[in-house]
C-alpha cells in the first residue's frame, strides 16, 4: 500500500536569484522600479480603492527610511520618479507630495519591528477585505493557499483608519514572524524580503481569498492534510519562490507600460 505521509525531505524547485547590486544607487533604484511596477499591477488586478493602499521599500542606504506613493494618486499612474522617501518621524526628504497617514502608521512600526523586511504591501483588495470580514484564517484548500499555511495571522482589533502609531505596533505584533496578516474588517497586507515577494504574496494572496469564498460558497472545501501542506508551504512559501513568481509579472507590465520607470 502506498504510504499516504508526506515526505520529509522537501525538493524545492531551482529558481534564479534575486540579483545582487554593486552600488547602493543601482540598489535603490531596482526597488523603486519594482514598486511602480507592482502599483501598477495592482491597478490592473483592480486593487485599487480610492486612495487606500500603500506599498513600501526600506532604503538600502538609510534603513530607518522607507519608499512609498505619495498620498492620493492612482495605481495605474505611479511612476518611479512619484515615490517619495519618508523619514522615521515620518516627513518626506525627497519628493514634493504628501504622504499617507496610515501607510506611515502602519508601515513604519513593520519595518522598525522586522528589519528582515525590505518590503510591504496592503490594499483594499475586493476578496482580500470580504475574506478578512469572516475573522478567519485561510484554510490549505489549494496548492497556492499553502503559501501561507501557518505563515499567516489574524488581527482581530479595527478601530478604525490607522492614524496611532500603537496599531502600528499592534499589527507588526500580530504579523510576528510570518509574511503575511489578515487585518479583519480592513483587508490583508504581505511583506518580503524583495519588492517582488511582498507584491507576489499579495497577489496570490488576495487569489486565494477569492478562492475560498467561491468554493465555500458551492460547498464544502477538501483542505490539504497537514503533513502536506507543511510540504507545499516550503515548496510554493519561500521568498525565494516569491521573488521568482514575480518575474512573469514584471516581464507583462513593463512591455504593456514602460512609462512607469520614467
Amino acid at each position: 500500500m502506498a504510504s499516504t505521509t508526506a515526505p520529509t525531505d522537501v525538493k524545492i524547485a531551482k529558481t534564479p536569484n534575486p540579483p545582487v547590486f554593486a552600488t547602493i544607487a543601482e540598489e535603490r533604484l531596482h526597488r523603486k522600479q519594482r514598486m511602480a511596477s507592482a502599483f501598477r499591477l495592482f491597478a490592473k488586478f483592480g486593487f485599487s480603492e480610492g486612495v487606500a493602499g500603500h506599498i513600501t521599500a526600506r532604503d538600502p542606504e538609510f534603513p530607518d527610511h522607507f519608499w512609498v506613493n505619495p498620498f492620493g494618486m492612482h495605481f495605474a499612474h505611479i511612476r518611479v520618479s512619484d515615490l517619495i522617501l519618508v523619514n522615521e518621524r515620518g516627513e518626506v526628504v525627497e519628493g514634493d507630495k504628501p504622504v499617507n497617514e496610515a501607510a506611515f502608521a502602519i508601515h513604519s512600526r513593520l519595518h522598525m519591528a522586522r528589519p528582515d523586511v525590505v518590503a510591504a504591501a496592503h490594499a483594499h483588495s475586493l476578496y482580500g477585505k470580504t475574506w478578512s470580514s469572516l475573522g478567519r484564517l485561510l484554510d490549505p484548500i489549494t496548492q497556492d493557499a499553502c503559501a501561507f499555511y501557518e505563515d499567516h495571522s489574524l488581527f482581530d482589533d479595527y478601530t478604525g483608519v490607522v492614524y496611532d502609531m500603537s496599531e502600528g505596533d499592534r499589527i507588526a505584533a500580530a504579523l510576528g514572524h510570518r509574511k503575511a496578516v489578515i487585518l479583519q474588517n480592513h483587508g490583508i497586507l504581505t511583506v518580503g524580503q524583495t519588492v517582488d515577494e511582498a507584491a507576489w504574496f499579495f497577489i496570490t494572496m488576495d487569489r486565494s481569498c477569492q478562492a475560498q469564498l467561491m468554493a465555500e460558497a458551492a460547498g464544502k472545501p477538501r483542505p490539504i492534510s497537514h503533513e502536506s501542506a507543511v510540504v507545499a508551504q516550503k515548496q510554493v512559501g519561500n521568498a525565494r519562490v516569491g521573488w521568482f513568481q514575480y518575474q512573469p509579472l514584471w516581464d507583462l507590465i513593463l512591455r504593456e507600460q514602460p512609462d512607469l520607470l520614467d
